[in-house]
């Protein structure tokens, strides 16, 4: 009787438990015919300008009696979210036709306010169920003389919306929203106009699971012409990459035989000819400014470790488009736990070449990437708060991520720079080093410094050029970027093409017994994000944008994502380097 009635228990918990996911309720999407969905008005802002946005209710909308801000994570404040309350009342599967929102009466500056938004174009954007939509507040005519040079505009302010939600059994799949254009008032003159905002609410079936529907997002990046660029893109990038590994491991093979057969034969006339092996007492003399060199390794390697990361989560579905502040706040924790392998990376290489100074390499560490950011960070959001944009960032935000750095990142920078040095470990070095260096060739202007920065630079930045314009469309347009993969590949290709051109045109200096390596091949790799910079530019020219609020930010933040590339290709194009000179001369002291 007891296993009995243990069984009944178990079974009854069972049917609980099965039956609970399937409770109505806005934390599982799940709704009840009736049930209130949430919906928030978000943001406005002109649409050629998407970092200047605005409060929904700067401008005179309909807002309820208590306008209730929506309490937001730190990665939705960072990205210009501020959600509130709305009139609008979208039940689940119950229509609505010519529903009135409110009646009020627009003053001469409120009319001349709603003006200026039409002029610049302004859109909306609201929250349902967590789904982004967007619509237009008004519209401009333009109205020409006939027969003359002279024009005259009208513009008129949508009153009505009409929303278009699908649903599949109790879930919301889709909504759009759509504005009247047969009802709008005249905005024209800045006079007193009476004014009935009113919405309609449409609901119909639909055949798509409630997990694929974010997919609507990605449709316009697959278009098949975009897709067969973005192809032909990754085709000339692969067939550069087999091209340049070809020809220099044909080129560096035979070279290297030859030159290692030459010194094997102890000939000191041919010897003389091997220009790289000349200069083996002065090839690991390490740079000057090693602390910093050594500091931007670890924060290339540490920003590298972000990268990964973070495409990691969008393959396994955490950040998807429109997953408010998700990659944000990401990217923030992120920063601050990847500080122990900056420390350690910082600490352990510096302490190869030197017992001391371990501790002024992980500070410089602490302060080269997040220093620079900050600096400009502080100018953009000063320049927010003048123009009342929701991208100004609250002090009580500034407090959290201050507080982040202080109290987890910096600990974890100091964890990883006493683990480097902890388990240091010397550099032993193929050959030794000599005293003093020895005296560099006059180099032609092609074997300087600028010259390889340029090269290896615009060969890398040819090759992704295509998919760095769909980059800065997703980032400053309203085209969604949502395949990680196209840009895990991408970033792949850069790695690559950065290492085999590095190794490629260290040997050539080498070969002209140009034993200061270090910090160009560092210079060379990060050069690419220069030519990133420069496309901003004409990417800038290009577009509609306009404004100082846009500038500053465009160029801003621009600024801070080809900084992170220049200290991470850098770090990657040393290493490839370092590994390639070891590898060399531990061959030739075999020989």
């Amino acid at each position: 009787m007891s296993r009995l009635l243990l069984l009944v228990f178990v079974l009854i918990e069972l049917a609980l438990l099965s039956i609970e996911p399937t409770i109505a309720s806005p934390s599982n999407h799940r709704y009840n015919v009736g049930d209130q969905v949430p919906l928030f008005v978000n943001k406005v802002g002109p649409l050629h300008n998407p970092s200047e946005t605005y409060g929904y209710y700067d401008l005179p909308f309909c807002q309820p009696a208590n306008v209730i801000q929506k309490r937001e994570t730190l990665g939705e404040v960072l990205n210009g979210d501020r959600l509130s309350n709305a009139l609008y009342e979208l039940k689940f599967r119950k229509e609505k036709n010519g529903a009135v929102l409110c009646e009020t009466k627009l003053k001469s500056d409120q009319v001349a306010r709603f003006r200026e938004a039409v002029m610049d174009d302004f859109y909306f954007q609201m929250y349902y169920d967590d789904l982004p939509l967007w619509g237009f507040i008004g519209k401009v005519e333009d109205l020409s003389l006939v027969g003359g040079d002279e024009k005259k505009f009208k513009y008129y302010l949508f009153t009505h919306l009409r929303f278009d939600v699908l649903y599949n059994d109790n879930r919301v799949i889709e909504i759009s929203a759509f504005s009247d254009p047969n009802q709008a008032v005249d905005i024209t003159e800045d006079i007193d106009i009476d004014v009935k905002f009113t919405y309609s609410v449409l609901w119909n079936a639909s055949s798509t699971q409630f997990e694929t529907r974010m997919d609507k997002y990605s449709r316009s990046a697959l278009l098949p012409i975009r897709k067969q660029i973005r192809w032909f893109s990754f085709f000339v990038s692969l067939v550069n990459i087999v091209l340049l590994m070809g020809l220099l491991t044909l080129f560096l093979m035979r070279r290297l035989k030859n030159d290692l057969r030459k010194f094997s034969n102890g000939d000191e006339e041919e010897e003389k000819e091997v220009g790289w092996k000349y200069i083996h007492g002065d090839v690991f003399r390490y740079p000057q400014k090693l602390s910093l060199f050594c500091s931007v390794l670890g924060t290339g390697t540490q920003l590298l470790t972000l990268i990964c990361f973070i495409f990691v989560l969008a393959f396994v579905g955490i950040l998807y488009p429109y997953s408010r502040g998700t990659l944000c706040t990401s990217c923030v924790l992120l920063y601050a736990l990847t500080c122990v392998v900056g420390g350690y990376t910082a600490a352990s290489f510096h302490n190869q070449f030197a017992e001391t100074g371990w501790e002024r390499c992980v500070l410089l560490t602490g302060i080269l990437y997040p220093g620079p950011l900050f600096v400009i960070l502080s100018m953009l959001n000063m320049i927010a708060v003048s123009y009342g944009a929701t991208a100004a960032l609250p002090f009580g935000t500034i407090l959290v991520i201050l507080l982040i750095y202080i109290f987890l990142a910096f600990p974890l920078l100091a964890l990883g720079g006493f683990l480097g040095n902890l388990f240091r470990s010397e550099f032993q070095a193929p050959s030794a080093t000599k005293r003093y260096p020895r005296e560099i060739p006059p180099l032609a202007w092609y074997r300087k410094t600028p010259c390889q920065m340029f090269l290896g630079g615009i060969l890398t930045f040819s090759a992704v050029v295509v998919e760095l314009h769909h980059l800065y469309s997703s980032l400053w347009g309203y085209k969604i970027s949502t395949l990680p993969s196209t840009l895990s590949v991408t970033v792949i290709i850069v790695i690559l093409l950065t290492a085999i051109l590095s190794v490629g045109m260290t040997y050539i200096q080498l070969s002209f017994e140009d034993h200061e390596w270090w910090w160009r091949s560092l210079l060379r790799g990060g050069s690419v994000a220069i030519f990133m910079f420069t496309y901003c530019i004409y990417f800038f020219a290009k577009s509609n944008m306009k404004g100082l609020m846009q500038l500053s930010f465009f160029f801003g933040y621009n600024a801070c994502m080809c900084y992170a590339f220049f200290l991470i290709l850098g770090t990657i194009s040393f290493r490839a380097s370092f590994s390639f000179v070891q590898h060399i001369y531990h061959a030739a002291k075999s020989e």
